[in-house]
């Protein structure tokens, strides 16, 4: 059960008749069942993702050279995007 209550949206699935017959038979509550289903397939997914996206960047990661001057080069690329906007 949500830790808060969000508004609630209907939608439909459909069911082969038997198995519809068989759910009937069972105490459940099945919308929130499928409810909990769904959630936790969309969080599964979602951590895939994430998963991706950190070993993608692992693998493109590069060291930065010894000398590098991160501030240096944020100032220079500031200092473009002023000129750049001042003059069309």
């Amino acid at each position: 059960m949500p830790k808060h209550r969000e508004r609630l949206v209907r939608t439909t699935i459909t069911l082969p008749e038997s198995l519809k017959a068989k759910m009937n038979g069972i105490q459940v509550n099945w919308s929130e069942e499928i409810r909990e289903m769904i959630s936790q397939k969309v969080e599964e997914e979602g951590n895939a993702d994430m998963a991706e996206a950190v070993i993608l960047n692992e693998k493109v990661k590069q060291q930065a050279p010894k000398d590098w001057n991160s501030l240096a080069v944020i100032k220079q690329w500031r200092k473009r995007k002023i000129t750049s906007s001042t003059h069309p």
